[in-house]
């Protein structure tokens, strides 16, 4: 009865292609679970759901498919169960995995006549982004945060991708800021979240050999909130001040379970290191100095107060409250992590982690940011901001998550009966005072022909995984079947493995470089005329050919475009992290390079001798770039 109705609101045709289709929903969070009931309930014929997620408590007041009972369950499987309730016949298949692995290979992306993403990461829309561009598929993009949504359609070729349009970097935060000079809420909340809880209840900093001050380090204390370290010998001295930290706090670990521990804890943190800082005279020349805090005045100033001020999340807590919270949830979790490590026997370390939904440790982050806030003068936040802030929560409703969906499906029907003119990208306001437009919606863009990800070119190369080497590639495919001159680079991600200066990897495997199967290499043409990037994929080959490499059919690679701009040299944001290499590289070395072209100085001016500011005359009508220190 459903079905019939259906038909006849969309009519026969497209109502015979959209129970032939078959369908993959990336993500099954507040947008996936309404995609996934518009989905079945128009009839669409297969449909698979892939999400890493499990179901936290928070999900539930949004993301309808999922109930109490569920908790700690793998989203893509409960969605699957409960979904089918709408449409006991459809085919589906879940996947409790992440789509970035290496199963989910561009011929397995083939299989898809429409990709939705209804995903919460830059990194795996990105990824999604280009598998649909290599796969030649068409993608249906969404996100929403509030009141503001949007759903954008991508095919390859006859619109903009997601990387055509710069987009805002994760915010990140300074070794010394976090450790030394916190100068707002959320930098307090992040050492308590990321640090002195990873440290007492966690793995220890001093374990971690990721801290090494050179990069933002992952998997330590850094990776939640990313960290800025930079090489420099201050931060080299921050971070190993914070291995010294680190190790004071594993011997302070030992007392757990203890009455002294929470005095300890509060003592290192709270009275030592900052007299510590309050000693560094330089520091405090153009701010004021932080405030030690004395354990025995504020359990004095505290003894009437109960933990169960906890329970009160809409108020910012008194000093002497977050004092007692403090030490009554360092109790708590000090009984949970003895209990973990009486369970586990001595096999493995046993770890707390930090859950937004957990009463112990959002109460432990909260009481320990505050006391810090209070230290350094900064102001405090109450629990249900704290939990907002560490639980990098983005404001969700569950209206807009169902009208990105709603459009998600409709911009769908018209990349079925192709009708990509009438596409478009969507954006929904609304409850606004203003009278503004429930939805207002902008025709698809052009590709953007200085993409580095969807400009390019793409073809596949069969290779032999025992034989094959980066010179089979290079002189067999590239230079043989495609054509290539002598000047051009080839990219393992951003990592340059083959130029004219880098002739010495010829003779390596390309297994030597972690390339096979499903692999991506990137070809530049550092030709006077160069073509458009080229993005290669191995296929492997078995059977006994003369060729080690070789392509799986030969494609057109058109050229650059003469009136696109190249990229700033050394400007790794405007290549999306591709370098500027090979022959406009050895060109810098040799000489000044402004935006791609050889320069040379206005005729009478003196070499600049390391004075930038002298005058730049180009050799063509290409832009002077002047640079604002």
């Amino acid at each position: 009865m459903r079905g019939s109705s259906v038909k006849r609101s969309l009519g026969a045709e497209l109502y015979h292609k959209i129970k032939e289709s078959n369908v993959l929903l990336v993500g099954a969070g507040g947008i996936g679970c309404e995609l996934l009931k518009n989905l079945l309930l128009t009839g669409f014929g297969e449909i698979h759901i892939i999400d890493l997620d499990t179901i936290d408590l928070s999900n539930l007041n949004r993301q309808f498919l999922f109930r109490h009972e569920h908790i700690k369950k793998p989203k893509a499987l409960v969605a699957k169960e409960v979904a089918h309730k709408f449409q006991p016949g459809a085919k589906l298949e879940a996947y409790h995995a992440n789509i970035k692995d290496a199963q989910f290979n561009v011929d397995w992306f083939k299989q898809f006549n429409v990709v939705f993403n209804a995903l919460d990461n830059l990194d795996a829309r990105r990824h999604v982004n280009h598998m649909c561009l290599a796969a030649n598929v068409p993608l249906v993009e969404s996100g929403t945060t509030g009141f503001n949504g949007q759903v954008q359609v991508i095919r390859k070729g006859d619109t903009e991708c997601y990387e055509c349009n710069p987009k805002e970097t994760p915010k990140s935060f300074a070794v010394c800021t976090i450790r030394s000079t916190p100068s707002q809420p959320i930098h307090c909340i992040v050492w308590a979240k990321s640090y002195l809880f990873s440290e007492m209840f966690g793995t220890s900093e001093n374990e971690a050999p990721e801290v090494d001050g050179t990069e933002n380090a992952e998997n330590g204390w850094f990776d939640t909130f990313p960290v800025q370290a930079k090489s420099d010998s201050r931060t080299a001295q921050e971070i190993e001040d914070l291995r010294k930290e680190a190790r004071e706090l594993n011997d302070i670990r030992q007392s757990m379970g203890s009455d002294e521990f929470p005095r300890k804890v509060f003592e290192k943190v709270f009275q030592k290191d900052i007299e510590r800082l309050r000693g560094m005279e330089d520091m405090w020349k153009s701010r004021q100095k932080p405030d030690v805090l004395e354990f025995e005045n504020l359990e004095s100033d505290s003894s009437s107060i109960e933990p169960t001020i906890s329970s009160t999340d809409q108020r910012v807590w008194a000093l002497g409250e977050s004092f007692v919270v403090f030490k009554d949830s360092l109790n708590r979790l000090s009984r949970r992590f003895k209990e973990l490590q009486e369970a586990s026997d001595g096999s493995g370390s046993p770890t707390l982690e930090f859950d937004k939904d957990d009463e112990d440790t959002l109460d432990f982050v909260t009481a320990t940011a505050n006391l810090r806030a209070t230290a350094f003068h900064i102001e405090q936040k109450s629990k249900f901001d704290t939990k907002e802030m560490a639980g990098n929560i983005i404001p969700a409703i569950a209206t807009t998550n169902a009208m990105t969906a709603g459009l998600c499906v409709l911009q769908a029907f018209k990349v079925l009966q192709n009708d990509l003119a009438n596409a478009k990208m969507h954006l929904k306001v609304f409850l606004e005072r203003s009278g503004a437009r429930a939805i207002n919606s902008n025709t698809v863009n052009k590709p953007n022909p200085a993409c580095t990800i969807c400009s390019v070119a793409r073809g596949r190369v069969m290779i032999d995984p025992a034989r094959a080497t980066l010179q089979d590639l290079v002189e067999g495919v590239l230079r043989l079947e495609l054509g290539y001159g002598e000047e051009l680079s080839v990219l393992n991600n951003s990592e340059v493995i083959y130029d004219p200066d880098l002739e010495d990897n010829l003779a390596k495997k390309l297994s030597d470089f972690d390339l096979r199967k499903d692999s991506f290499v990137t070809i530049i043409d550092d030709e006077d005329e160069p073509r458009v990037n080229v993005e290669l994929v191995f296929v492997e080959r078995t059977e006994p050919v003369s060729k080690a490499a070789t392509l799986e059919q030969t494609f057109e690679i058109p050229r650059k475009p003469k009136q696109a701009q190249l990229p700033i040299l050394g400007d790794s944001a405007a290549t999306n992290g591709i370098p500027v290499i090979g022959k406009r590289k050895r060109e810098a070395e040799d000489g000044d390079i402004t935006n791609g072209h050889a320069a040379k100085r206005v005729a009478g001016e003196p070499a600049s001798n390391g004075d930038d500011s002298a005058p730049i005359v180009l050799e063509d009508d290409g832009p002077l770039l002047i640079e604002d220190d």
